[in-house]
C-alpha cells in the first residue's frame, strides 16, 4: 500500500486504513465506490445525492464526517484520489471499478501526506499500469433488468523503455422506480467510459506516467419517490385549493384534507418504494475527462523527487421533481461545468533510520452554476391553477489552494518508532452571482437578458453581482508512535487534525437578510471552516500466517460542523457547533490454505453534540439529542469463499458476503421520515468456475439475495412552506452472469 506516499507492508503502517486488491474486490462483489462500505468498516457511501438530482453524487463518510450536500459551494468531507490526483466534486465521486488495480480507504484526518486537506479520511483508487507483455482482458456480463456491461483491456509494450495500456467499458440497465405518468423508468445506468496510460522509464531512476480519461453518463434520473408531505404547510395547501381539493381552504392553517382524490396534495400520493408519481421532466448527465502526469526522479538512494500535474473537466447536470407528484410544487434543474487544475511536487528522503516526504501543493478550481428552481408560491394565479414562478441562479465559484506539507518518521529502535507531520494550507473562495426571480417560466428557461440591480435599489436581484471572496488559512500537525513487539504484532498512538475551510452558499429564492437583525443586506451567507482533532489507537496482528487482526479505537472532536438548515425553502450551510465522535473499527482475514478464505469487520460509532450555535430564522436544525447523518452506531460484514477443484484445471468458487447496518439518519435535523430507521442485512452470493491457466471464468452472482427493502438516500423540507419529503431505495434483489477472459 502507497497510504504513506511511500511503498510499503499493510502491517507496517501505523495508520487505520482498508486496502483492496483488485481480486479481493472481484471476490467480494465490489463494482464501485459505492458498494465500498459494504465490507469497509465506518464508511458510509452512497450515490444520488438528493440535492443535486444526478446518479454520479456521491455522499461519503467516514468515522460520522462527510457532507451531505453534493453541490458545487461546498467542498467533499471526504477526499477521493485517482492515481494520486484529488478529486474537487463530489459528483463524479460514484463511479464504477472497470480497471482498477488496488483501493485504499485512510480513516481519520488526512492532510501531513496529502494535496488537499480531507479532514473525514481518504478513498484511494490506483488504476492498472501498462503490462510489461502483451496482453489484456475482456469481461461481458448480463443480469436483471436488461442488464449489458462490457469492459476491455490491453496491454501494449511498445519498446523496451515505453508501454501502454488501454481501456474501456459501458453499462446499459432499465431502472427500477417506474414513473406512472409517463412509465419513464428511474435509476437506470447508460454509461461508458475510456481510459488510457503510457509509461516511459528510459532509466532505471526515471519514470513518467501520461494517463487521460473520459467517463460519460446519459440517464433517465435519480430515483426518488414521495415519502411523505405535510399538509399544513402553504404550497401543498395552495395547489390543492388551485386544484380544485374537496376541503381546502387557503390560507392556512387548516390542512389538505387526507382523501383519495388526485386534486389533493396528500399523502396518497405514496406509491410505494419503486412507483414514483411525479410529472415535471427529470435527468441525470454527466460527461468528466481529465489528463496527468505523473514523474519520478530517483536522484540518490536517499532522494526521491515526485511531481503529478493533472488538468479536469465536468459537466453534469440533474433535473429533479422533488415533490414527486402531479403538482409544480417544487422542481430543481441543476447545470454545473467545472474546471481544475492541480501541481503536487514532493521530495521523498530515506536516510535509513530516519524518512520522510517535503511537499507543496497548488489547486485552482472554477465552477459555473446554472440552476432553475419552479415552484408555487401561494400567490394568485397560482390558486387558479397556473404554473409555478422560476428562480434562475447563474453562479461563478472560485477556489485557490495553496498548501505544503511535510512529514517525518524515526525508526528510533528496530522496534520502536515516532512520526510527525505539519501543514500550512491558504485558500481563496470566491463567489459572483446573478439571482433573481424570472416569473412564470418553464423548468427549461434560458434567460436572454440579465437583471442588474437588487430589491434594496428596485431591482429584482436577491444578491448584489459583485465578487465576494473569503481567505481561509490553517496550520495542522499529525504525530503517531508506534511499537512492534515481534514480527507479527504493532500497537500505535497517534494524533491528526483536520480542516475543510468555509465558503458561500450559492442557493437563494428572497433577498437575503441579515440573520442577526433580519434587515434586508443582499448579501450572499457565508460559512465559516470546519475542523477535526483525532485521537487513536490501534494495533496490527498476524498468527500463523493465516489469521490477521487488525482493530483500532479513536475519539474526535469535531468544531463548526457544517451542515444543511434551512432558511425558508432553501437549504443553506451554517455552522452547526461542535460534537464528538468516539468509536472503534476491526477488520480480519482467515485463510488457513489457497483454498479457503473468511473475511470480515466490524465498525461502532457513537457521537454527541456538546455544543450547537443557533442559527436565527432556520428550520431544520440540530437538537441536543441529534445524531450525525450517516453515522451508524454499528456496520459490519462477514464473508466466505472456498475453491473446489473438480478436475485438473478447473475451479469452482462459491462465494457469500453478509453486510449489516444498523439505523442511521440521512440529514442534519433526523427526520424519522427519510431515515433508515431500521437495521439492513444485505447479502450477495456468487460462484465462480474458472480455468485459470486458460484464461477464462464464468460467474453467476445474486445480489441484494434476501430482497431487502432499505433507503439509501433522503431528503425532507417537511419544516418549510414546500412541505414535501423523497426517498431512494437499493435496487431489488437482481442476478447477473459474467464471462471473462484474460489472455
Amino acid at each position: 500500500m502507497t497510504a504513506r506516499r511511500r511503498e510499503e507492508n499493510l502491517q507496517d503502517t501505523p495508520v487505520s486504513i482498508s486496502a483492496f486488491s483488485e481480486e479481493s474486490l472481484e471476490r467480494q462483489q465490489i463494482e464501485g465506490t459505492e458498494d465500498l462500505d459494504m465490507i469497509t468498516p465506518n464508511l458510509q457511501f452512497t450515490s444520488y445525492g438528493p440535492l443535486t438530482g444526478n446518479n454520479s453524487a456521491a455522499q461519503v463518510f467516514i468515522r460520522g464526517i462527510g457532507q451531505t450536500d453534493a453541490t458545487s459551494a461546498v467542498d467533499p468531507g471526504v477526499g477521493i484520489y485517482m492515481d494520486d490526483v484529488y478529486l474537487g466534486r463530489a459528483v463524479g465521486g460514484a463511479m464504477e471499478f472497470r480497471d482498477i488495480a488496488n483501493v485504499q480507504v485512510l480513516r481519520g484526518p488526512q492532510g501531513t501526506l496529502f494535496g488537499r486537506n480531507t479532514i473525514g479520511g481518504a478513498v484511494l483508487l490506483t488504476t492498472k499500469d501498462p503490462g510489461d507483455e502483451f496482453g489484456g482482458e475482456l469481461k461481458a456480463r448480463t443480469g436483471t433488468d436488461d442488464l449489458i456491461q462490457v469492459f476491455g483491456g490491453l496491454d501494449l509494450p511498445l519498446s523496451d523503455t515505453l508501454a501502454a495500456r488501454v481501456s474501456g467499458g459501458l453499462k446499459k440497465r432499465d431502472g427500477y422506480v417506474t414513473r406512472v405518468f409517463d412509465g419513464l423508468d428511474l435509476g437506470d445506468d447508460n454509461t461508458y467510459n475510456l481510459n488510457a496510460k503510457v509509461r516511459w522509464e528510459p532509466t532505471d531512476a526515471f519514470s513518467f506516467v501520461l494517463k487521460a480519461d473520459y467517463a460519460h453518463e446519459d440517464e433517465n434520473g435519480s430515483p426518488f419517490v414521495f415519502t411523505d408531505i405535510n399538509e399544513a404547510q402553504v404550497f401543498p395547501i395552495a395547489v390543492s385549493v388551485g386544484a380544485g381539493c374537496p376541503g381546502a381552504v387557503f390560507p392556512p392553517p387548516l390542512p389538505v384534507p387526507n382523501i383519495d382524490d388526485p386534486r389533493c396534495a396528500n399523502d396518497f400520493y405514496n406509491l410505494g418504494e419503486f412507483t414514483n408519481g411525479g410529472n415535471a421532466p427529470v435527468t441525470s448527465t454527466l460527461e468528466s475527462w481529465g489528463v496527468s502526469g505523473n514523474a519520478t526522479w530517483e536522484v540518490s538512494d536517499i532522494l526521491t523527487l515526485k511531481s503529478i500535474s493533472s488538468y479536469r473537466r465536468l459537466e453534469w447536470k440533474g433535473l429533479r421533481d422533488a415533490d414527486n407528484t402531479p403538482f409544480n410544487i417544487l422542481t430543481t434543474n441543476l447545470e454545473s461545468e467545472s474546471k481544475q487544475f492541480s501541481q503536487e511536487v514532493q521530495a521523498l528522503v530515506d536516510l535509513d533510520a530516519v524518512s520522510g516526504v517535503i511537499g507543496g501543493y497548488y489547486f485552482d478550481e472554477n465552477t459555473d452554476d446554472f440552476t432553475r428552481v419552479l415552484f408555487s408560491p401561494p400567490a394568485p394565479p397560482i390558486l387558479a391553477g397556473a404554473p409555478g414562478l422560476l428562480d434562475v441562479q447563474l453562479v461563478d465559484l472560485g477556489t485557490k489552494s495553496f498548501a505544503f506539507f511535510t512529514e517525518w518518521n524515526w525508526d528510533i529502535t528496530e522496534r520502536l518508532g515516532v512520526s510527525g507531520g505539519i501543514r500550512y494550507t491558504d485558500e481563496e473562495k470566491s463567489m459572483q452571482a446573478t439571482i433573481y426571480n424570472a416569473g412564470i417560466e418553464p423548468i427549461d428557461f434560458m434567460p436572454t437578458t440579465l437583471p442588474t440591480t437588487v430589491t434594496m435599489n428596485g431591482g429584482s436581484l436577491f444578491i448584489f453581482p459583485d465578487e465576494y471572496t473569503e481567505d481561509f488559512s490553517s496550520v495542522i500537525g499529525s504525530a503517531s508512535l508506534q511499537y512492534r513487539w515481534n514480527d507479527n504484532f504493532l500497537t500505535y498512538f497517534s494524533w491528526s487534525q483536520g480542516f475543510k475551510s468555509g465558503g458561500f452558499n450559492e442557493r437563494y429564492n428572497a433577498a437575503t437578510v441579515d440573520l442577526s437583525t433580519g434587515i434586508v443586506n443582499n448579501q450572499p451567507i457565508s460559512f465559516d471552516e470546519e475542523t477535526a482533532n483525532t485521537y487513536e489507537i490501534g494495533f496490527k496482528s498476524d498468527f500463523g500466517g493465516v489469521f490477521r487482526l487488525n482493530a483500532s479505537g479513536f475519539r474526535t472532536k469535531y468544531d463548526d460542523i457544517q451542515l444543511i438548515y434551512r432558511l425558508g425553502i432553501v437549504p443553506l450551510l451554517f455552522n452547526a457547533g461542535t460534537a464528538t465522535i468516539s468509536g472503534f473499527e476491526a477488520e480480519f482475514t482467515y485463510a488457513p490454505n489457497r483454498d479457503f478464505i473468511v473475511d470480515g469487520s466490524v465498525g461502532h460509532l457513537r457521537d454527541e453534540f456538546k455544543d450547537i450555535i443557533a442559527v436565527p430564522l432556520t428550520t431544520a436544525t440540530v437538537g441536543p439529542d441529534n445524531s450525525l447523518p450517516f453515522t451508524p452506531s454499528w456496520s459490519g460484514h462477514i464473508g466466505a469463499a472456498y475453491t473446489l477443484r473438480p478436475m485438473d484445471g478447473i475451479e469452482l468458487t462459491p462465494r457469500v458476503n453478509l453486510a449489516i447496518t444498523t439505523s442511521q439518519f440521512f440529514d442534519a435535523a433526523n427526520t424519522v421520515e427519510v431515515a433508515q430507521n431500521d437495521t439492513v442485512t444485505v447479502l450477495n452470493t456468487s460462484v465462480k468456475l474458472a480455468a485459470p491457466e486458460q484464461g477464462w471464468a464464468l460467474t453467476v452472482g445474486l445480489q441484494n439475495a434476501t430482497d431487502e427493502l432499505y433507503p439509501v438516500a433522503g431528503n425532507a423540507s417537511l419544516s418549510t412552506s414546500t412541505g414535501y419529503a423523497e426517498n431512494i431505495y437499493a435496487r431489488p434483489r437482481n442476478w447477473f452472469v459474467e464471462l471473462s477472459y484474460d489472455f
